[in-house]
């Protein structure tokens, strides 16, 4: 994982849904490197070279953060919170991804520095469609102060 250029972190805590995105994103070789992690206290760890991931570089950052709200031990608005006012991680595009349409979290989503807010589509294709444009524009059209 180490020398790997990472093109998404994914911050997923279902299963299926984690592996519907990365079916999507590989299958139209979207992305070429894809971490997932299940909760967000272990991407706070991962990002920030904590816990397990003492000995990760945090200079390699992913293009782009794919991140669920409604997740176990810290909520993905604290995550978002921590990425956003941390010099490290606050350049790094998130693109929140969920099934909340709930409006107080589209909002504190947006102050606390999401770049986008999707709300997963319930039909497959439609999940897909959105997972490969995300993809494409975050990852080959988006400019990067991270480059």
């Amino acid at each position: 994982m180490e020398n790997k250029e990472i093109d998404i972190l994914l911050i997923e805590d279902s299963v299926h849904d984690a592996e519907l995105t990365m079916r999507a994103l590989y299958k139209d070789n979207v992305a070429k490197h894809i971490v997932h992690l299940k909760n967000g206290a272990v991407a706070l760890d991962f990002l920030f070279g904590r816990g397990e991931y003492m000995d990760r570089n945090i200079n390699n950052k992913p293009k782009v953060i794919l991140l669920d709200l409604k997740m176990p031990k810290v909520s993905g608005l604290e995550v978002l919170e921590k990425i956003s006012t941390n010099p490290i991680t606050q350049k790094i595009p998130v693109v929140v991804l969920t099934s909340s349409k709930e409006h107080p979290d589209v909002e504190k989503a947006y102050v606390l520095g999401a770049n986008s807010y999707i709300v997963k589509p319930v039909d497959f294709e439609d999940f897909r469609s959105i997972v490969n444009n995300l993809g494409v524009y975050w990852l080959q059209h988006n400019q990067s102060s991270n480059s």
